[in-house]
């Protein structure tokens, strides 16, 4: 329905012409950094306002009224509301009853016998692709230092997408575009067989977005084309590094270590000046439609963050089924547990058999002066979080050497910076 994600689920409400809509993030680590400042980078990325993409721009200022507590996430279920501040729900009127081809218009009517909100096209607006922007956000700073990046690459079936744009603005008419959203730094082993494939889900999340009408993984189609000897990536190295990457990252439904690459094709805005034939609800007639207001020339412009935040929500809830990152971040306070003891800190993930619970271990045991920032325990788990895939890559291969080599760093004594007085 409006829900999705395990482990790290999002929960998306209102509508286009409401009082409010936004969000609700559940299964967000405890202890991580964040205020309404983080999220204005990407919320500026997705507004409107620039040429072929909707007149409307709303201020988009998130507040976050739950689950965050001192700057932190509890771990309570996250609320970020957006107001809707610039609505004209009198330019819809005329579409109540003269659904637009295209659009969900005639689906939802039928769905729910016309008692769906009409205005500015409801809950199956893109406006409510700003609570999913502001999903991302979190998502992203959750699987750091994954990086997700998207780009448009085609508007119109041109790579000169500037002059896309012109050209449908001067017919009164609407273009689609192609985006291309790459990941790096993605660990293997994300995502099940068959059914929660990481193609599945990433699908599953991406066509969750209004106007996305097709994705393809690595070669995608083309790969029909290809005979086997030149579909294949060969593989270079145990780290599975690949020659190509056909396979856009995954094979047999899960991450193989190389860059994810997907392309997603998203269709024309259907709300077009041009006239075009659809039906009076009331009584069945036919009739010529042309529809006016602030609508999206190319709503592709506007789709390569959204793209973004719907990957980093899929890849923050697999990595956070696989452990790879903790439900309890440390942060601001010292980090001191009982060595060997479980606590708020230890528990769950960071158990004594993974180089995050000897990372917490050896800092349990570390003199009452050193104190760890957000940032020098960000570095920490960033550097954990590598060796955990260097030794799921070498698991059975020289594991105890690396235990070693884990425990002796973590060890070594703090020295003294004498340019500040601080111990580091």
């Amino acid at each position: 329905m409006n829900s999705f994600g395990r482990f790290f689920r999002i929960s998306i409400f209102g509508e286009s012409h409401g009082e409010s809509l936004g969000i609700v993030v559940d299964g967000c680590p405890a202890g991580l950094p964040l205020e309404p400042g983080d999220f204005l980078g990407d919320l500026g990325r997705r507004q409107g306002g620039r040429e072929g993409t909707t007149a409307r721009v709303e201020d988009d200022v998130p507040h976050l009224t739950s689950g965050i507590f001192e700057g932190k996430t509890t771990g309570a279920p996250i609320l970020v509301v957006f107001d809707n501040e610039k609505q004209d729900s009198g330019a819809y009127e005329t579409l109540r009853y003269t659904p637009r081809p295209g659009h969900a218009d005639f689906s939802a009517f039928t769905k729910y016998g016309g008692f769906n909100d009409h205005r500015g096209s409801g809950h199956f607006s893109g406006r409510l692709t700003v609570g999913l922007v502001a999903a991302g956000v979190i998502a992203k700073k959750i699987i750091l230092p994954v990086a997700v990046e998207a780009e448009i690459v085609e508007a119109g079936g041109s790579k000169d997408i500037a002059g896309a744009v012109r050209g449908a603005t001067a017919e009164g008419d609407s273009i689609g575009g192609i985006v291309q959203c790459t990941s790096r730094g993605l660990p293997a082993g994300l995502g099940e067989p068959f059914c929660d494939s990481l193609e599945s889900l990433i699908s599953h999340a991406v066509f969750s977005i209004p106007a996305v009408k097709g994705i393809e993984f690595g070669a995608g189609f083309a790969a029909a084309r290809m005979c086997g000897s030149a579909c294949n990536d060969e593989i270079l190295d145990l780290a599975g590094t690949t020659g190509s990457n056909n396979a856009g990252g995954i094979a047999g439904g899960i991450s193989n270590g190389n860059e994810l690459f997907f392309r997603v094709a998203v269709k024309p805005t259907p709300s077009i000046p041009k006239p075009q034939g659809s039906i009076d609800l009331r009584d069945g007639q036919r009739i010529s439609l042309s529809v006016e207001g602030r609508h999206d020339l190319c709503i592709a412009l506007r789709m390569p963050v959204i793209i973004e935040a719907a990957t980093a929500i899929v890849l923050a809830d697999t990595m956070l089924m696989e452990q790879r990152v903790p439900r309890v971040r440390p942060g601001g306070q010292p980090v001191r547990p009982a060595a060997g003891t479980p606590s708020e800190n230890t528990a769950g993930t960071r158990d004594p058999g993974t180089f995050q619970g000897l990372m917490y271990e050896a800092m349990a045991k570390m003199p009452e002066a050193a104190i760890f920032d957000d940032a020098t325990v960000e570095q920490l788990e960033n550097v954990t979080s590598r060796l955990e895939h260097l030794k799921h890559i070498l698991r059975g291969k020289d594991e105890e050497e690396l235990r070693i080599f884990f425990d002796r760093i973590l060890r070594t004594p703090i020295k003294e910076n004498h340019h500040n007085g601080k111990q580091q």
